[in-house]
């Protein structure tokens, strides 16, 4: 890949049932694969839906290496009954 000068921008986003996995899966990531950087946790309500019941739970974070491999990152989701799904 040429150096245009622009920081690689790659995000992996796991999507979690609810915030306390998300809350797990985040801090399993730091002591897991050593992500120095806090993902994010992000509220996805599904469309049309007020209810909480109703919302996934995103755990966005970045890897500007690429050194996190997606389908170990989908595996370690599945573990809270989540997944890795493309940005």
């Amino acid at each position: 890949m040429p150096d245009n000068g622009w920081v690689s921008d790659v995000r992996h986003v796991l999507v979690l049932p609810d915030r306390d996995a998300a809350a797990e899966v985040a801090e399993a990531l730091r002591e897991r694969f050593g992500v120095a950087e806090e993902p994010r946790i992000v509220r996805d309500a599904l469309a049309g839906e007020d209810d909480a019941e109703d919302a996934q739970w995103l755990v966005v974070l970045r890897d500007e290496d690429g050194r996190l491999d997606p389908g170990t990152l989908d595996e370690f989701a599945g573990e809270w009954d989540g997944w890795r799904e493309e940005p």
